[in-house]
């Protein structure tokens, strides 16, 4: 459509499209101009016809009194009329009196000429025939009075105005109003230029107005922003971590059935050794190898549902004797030997779980606390102790050691996937992820500290048996 067939709708619509697209300061001068103009007409039509009705009325009543006064002599000397007044005496060529003037004053000798309308000149016959009296009221003086108004007023405005635009423009408006919309559109830029230090409006700048409510949201709407980015952060780092876990648990599941075979041979063998008569020491030990080729068949037999959530049965686990358990296999390891180790969980201490998780649970953080712990002087204590929650029966077991204790770094992420101050032969970074995953599906929580003394603290927190209870 062409602009000179748009419809009034539409051309006062694109005015108002235009003055809207227009930035803050231009808007502004084009605001206070108009204002400016609307002030004026508007003081110009309220005082000026005023001022003029109030002139006309002065103007009238002094000419009503110069008449009185003309027509009586006696009363208004040529001298003071001249002082005041242009005052004038002749025949009526010389005065340029008008022939109605003449006429009727020569048909009234005591009477006084004037017309308003035509004239500001009163006339009066003298008393020498032929001659005639004339006094002019200064009406310049009226007009200018109304000019000088006029201009005054016109100077009074525009010295407000201009005082008015400099204190906006150069004192509140950049204060109050250009100065936080600037520090708005710096913070946005700093936001979309990735740069932490600068996204954020600084609270000293953020003033109790509207312009400050809208910081303080955005600045609120910024910091929500950055910690859902930092959450999604880690969820994409926890999924990293997950796939590897997954292509480690298909490994493993590989492995176990690799292994199965042999280790069934390997039991096999065990237990015909184990039916054989022989001495304490050997059949001690064919002992505990017949019970570490059952393990090993039972941990063969669990790879494969690593890295799926299952159900498992729970039933009443002594926590005294999986301990037992856990450190009989662990000390086969070397350093075990020069170990202090203090199993100090009472004999009725109960949890409800399955023993086979639980000891894996068991022995993964007493082998952690054998490779941390000094050799020799290594201590591990392993103690237990029940809490009563609001809703049913807490067994807090703590696995304390006199190691260089869990460094600050580590300690936060320590739970996480391939976290591990040991990446060698003999850590993987796993062994604390998988025991937090077996004590979240029994329902209980862990969590790792350092001692005020020296050394590390895992505080396993398991759910209590109810015959326990």
């Amino acid at each position: 459509m062409s602009k000179l067939t748009e419809t009034p709708r539409q051309l006062r619509r694109r005015a108002f499209q235009l003055f809207g697209n227009l930035r803050i300061r231009p808007k502004l001068l084009v605001l206070h101009n108009l204002f400016f103009l609307v002030l004026t007409v508007g003081v110009y039509w309220s005082v000026i016809p005023l001022f003029e009705r109030r002139v006309a009325s002065a103007k009238q009543r002094e000419f009503t009194l110069v008449t009185q006064l003309f027509a009586d002599d006696n009363r208004l000397a040529a001298p003071q009329v001249m002082g005041l007044y242009s005052y004038k005496q002749g025949d009526a060529a010389s005065l340029a009196m008008p022939a109605a003037a003449v006429e009727y004053l020569n048909e009234n000798p005591s009477r006084v000429y004037m017309n308003p309308a035509v004239s500001d000149t009163i006339y009066r016959r003298a008393p020498i025939a032929g001659l005639y009296k004339a006094i002019t009221i200064p009406d310049v003086y009226y007009d200018g009075l109304v000019t000088r108004a006029k201009y005054t007023l016109f100077l009074v405005l525009a010295i407000l105005y201009l005082a008015a635009i400099f204190l906006l423009e150069f004192v509140v408006m950049p204060s109050y109003v250009y100065r936080p919309i600037q520090l708005f559109l710096d913070a946005d830029d700093a936001a979309r230029a990735n740069d932490r230090d600068r996204e954020l409006i600084g609270e000293h700048d953020i003033l109790a107005d509207e312009i400050g409510q809208i910081m303080l949201s955005r600045n609120e709407t910024m910091r929500r922003l950055r910690q859902q980015n930092e959450e999604l952060e880690a969820a994409r780092t926890k999924l990293l971590e997950q796939d590897r876990l997954a292509s480690l648990g298909l490994l493993s599941a590989s492995v176990a059935h690799e292994l199965n075979t042999p280790l069934a041979v390997l039991q096999g063998y065990i237990e015909k050794f184990a039916e054989e008569p022989a001495s304490g020491p050997n059949a001690e030990r064919i002992a505990r190898m017949l019970k570490m080729t059952q393990r090993l068949r039972r941990i063969s037999e669990s790879l494969v549902g690593f890295s799926r959530v299952r159900r498992d049965q729970h039933e009443p686990v002594k926590v005294r004797d999986l301990v037992e358990e856990a450190w009989s296999i662990a000390s086969i390891e070397e350093k075990a030997a020069r170990i202090l180790f203090r199993n100090e969980v009472a004999p009725e201490d109960t949890v409800l779980g399955n023993a086979d998780r639980l000891l894996q649970v068991f022995l993964n953080l007493i082998r952690n606390a054998i490779q941390a712990v000094p050799d020799p002087g290594g201590q591990i204590v392993v103690s237990a102790a029940a809490v009563r929650t609001e809703s049913r029966g807490i067994i807090q077991i703590r696995f304390e050691d006199n190691g260089p204790g869990i460094p600050a770094d580590v300690l936060p992420g320590i739970f996480d996937a391939f976290v591990s101050t040991r990446l060698d032969a003999k850590g993987t970074g796993l062994g604390l992820t998988v025991s937090e995953g077996i004590v979240h599906q029994h329902g209980g929580t862990i969590a790792a500290s350092n001692r005020p003394a020296g050394g590390a603290c895992l505080e396993v927190r398991l759910l209590a048996s109810p015959a326990a209870g």
